[in-house]
């Protein structure tokens, strides 16, 4: 990987730097799982959960770049952090603020439990993962830690509705955790020098041998869910499809990684898990 050179981000890295691209990955899997659970989410729902999405990365990123000194730093988006430390706390403190009152005002009891019930684990993961057990050989790999986390927060409402039959979820949501945790020990790979640096444990570095089940996983993905789709309808098969175009898409991008270098690569792997997008375009087109 080329030495990170202080800057300003390339126009294309912006969404990564600031910390939209898995929000919107987030919302996008939380309209699909909800029209699979044949549920009403609201405008508050959408709002709570990108902000929670938002907060939790940049909150992450936040005390990554508080940690690091300015020559460890390898990526744009630590160095941002860094750079623009007590501006992004302001902006953090009031998105929580945002956050927060509309959680109260707008979600039911029910919703209330349910979100408070993952935000619990989401405070342990940062407390643990950046704080008292960065350096431990035997953590649990963050990885995986966040493809449970991030399947929490994308259907934690949907299955918050009454009378939603927890199963109808079960498939999907667990091809959504796979793809996550897919999209994430990929990036341990590619990133593994920037982990070497910042004094960050990862899957990559803490199970060398995994190299090949790591590459392998997206195209297992795809294939699992291909096999699911003939018999399978409506929102089920759609997410189904999804979670193919977005295996086949993640394996290739760790094919061409090499040659488009792994910022690139880093920007464009969450991108590949946003193919709910190309749902709402299809049918937006064909329904005007």
């Amino acid at each position: 990987m080329k030495p990170f050179i202080p800057g300003r981000p390339h126009w294309w890295q912006w969404p990564t730097v600031l910390s939209l691209d898995a929000p919107a990955v987030a919302l996008l899997w939380q309209w699909l799982l909800a029209r699979v659970a044949s549920v009403q989410l609201g405008w508050p729902h959408a709002f709570i959960l990108g902000a929670s999405v938002w907060l939790a990365y940049a909150a992450d990123r936040w005390i990554e770049g508080w940690r690091l000194r300015p020559g460890q730093i390898q990526t744009q988006r630590h160095d941002f952090y860094q750079r623009w430390r007590w501006p992004l706390c302001a902006l953090w403190c009031a998105v929580l603020g945002a956050d927060l009152m509309i959680s109260v005002l707008c979600l039911t009891a029910r919703e209330l439990t349910a979100g408070l019930l993952l935000l619990l684990p989401v405070i342990a993961y940062l407390l643990s993962h950046q704080l008292i057990h960065r350096r431990h050989p035997w953590r649990a790999p963050k990885e995986i830690c966040v493809a449970l986390l991030f399947g929490g927060g994308v259907s934690v409402f949907p299955l918050a509705q009454p009378g939603e039959a927890v199963h109808s979820l079960l498939g999907p949501l667990g091809l959504f955790c796979l793809l996550c945790f897919s999209n994430c020990a990929l990036i341990s790979l590619w990133e593994q020098a920037v982990d070497e640096a910042h004094g960050q444990t990862s899957l990559a570095l803490q199970f060398r041998r995994t190299r090949a089940f790591t590459r392998l996983l997206p195209w297992l993905i795809a294939a699992t869910a291909l096999g699911f789709a003939p018999a399978a309808s409506g929102a089920v098969r759609t997410t189904l499809v999804c979670a193919v175009m977005s295996g086949v898409l993640l394996g290739l991008l760790d094919l061409v990684q090499s040659r488009i270098g792994p910022r690139g690569a880093r920007v464009l792997a969450d991108v590949t898990l946003m193919t709910p997008l190309a749902v709402l375009l299809f049918e937006w087109l064909l329904f005007p």
